[in-house]
């Protein structure tokens, strides 16, 4: 949001932190506004969509998902089944509503000189292709979003509109903040180069080319650093 927005964008932030997304609304200040919406949720969604329609929706970016860790099956009998819905229904379904509603709204655009109405953006994750041991729910909803990433950018190609999905590696995200700096620096090294963890600025200037570059479309790009997840 900070990218688009210091390129004259005007954003609307939606997220379910009501707290936090409003904060940081208010910091970005001018052409920035709040929404709240659990992707989850028809109506939040299309409410999310509309509110940032208002401004000729141009961009849309998605970035919400959850994680589970648990086994298959193990000495305790099969995976739990609610939480692997939870995660496909909050990964992928969400990622699916946001879609669909931000291409709906982009399809009444005036289109460009290029004949382009808009860009969806989705994000992904290494662990669509290298999922390892207990990530199986968060696997195949991330795996879900890789797969749709081709066929909607087809169904959305005569309207000039794009889809492409980032497939991060191991960032510096809140979640990972949570852990010591030992462990943060571990995971660092196992990345072939840079040996740190994926900078959200990184992930930041790859949306914003994706966007400002009209050949980028039905493709999932990785953004790891060449890691190759392990087994664990």
């Amino acid at each position: 949001m900070r990218a688009l927005h210091e390129r004259g964008a005007r954003v609307a932030i939606a997220d379910v932190n009501a707290e936090k997304g409003a904060e940081l609304a208010k910091e970005l200040g001018e052409r920035a506004s709040f929404v709240h919406c659990d992707v989850t949720k028809e109506d939040e969604v299309a409410a999310a969509v509309e509110q940032a329609a208002d401004g000729n929706l141009r961009v849309s970016v998605c970035c919400a998902g959850v994680g589970w860790a648990e086994r298959t099956a193990s000495k305790r009998g099969p995976h739990q089944l609610q939480p692997f819905e939870t995660v496909i229904r909050i990964n992928l379904i969400g990622t699916f509503n946001v879609l669909r509603h931000a291409a709906a709204a982009m399809n009444d655009n005036e289109p460009s000189a290029n004949g382009e109405r808009g860009v969806c953006v989705n994000t992904a994750s290494i662990a669509a292709f290298d999922g390892q041991i207990g990530q199986i729910a968060y696997s195949a909803s991330k795996g879900g979003i890789v797969g749709l990433t081709l066929p909607a950018a087809r169904d959305l190609a005569s309207r000039g509109i794009r889809v492409v999905t980032i497939a991060p590696g191991t960032f510096d995200t809140p979640l990972l903040g949570a852990l010591p700096q030992e462990a943060r620096d571990e995971l660092g090294r196992a990345i072939p180069f840079p040996q740190r963890l994926g900078q959200p600025s990184e992930f930041a200037a790859l949306a914003v080319h994706i966007a400002e570059n009209p050949m980028l479309n039905g493709e999932v790009i990785r953004l790891d650093g060449a890691l190759r997840m392990p087994p664990r």
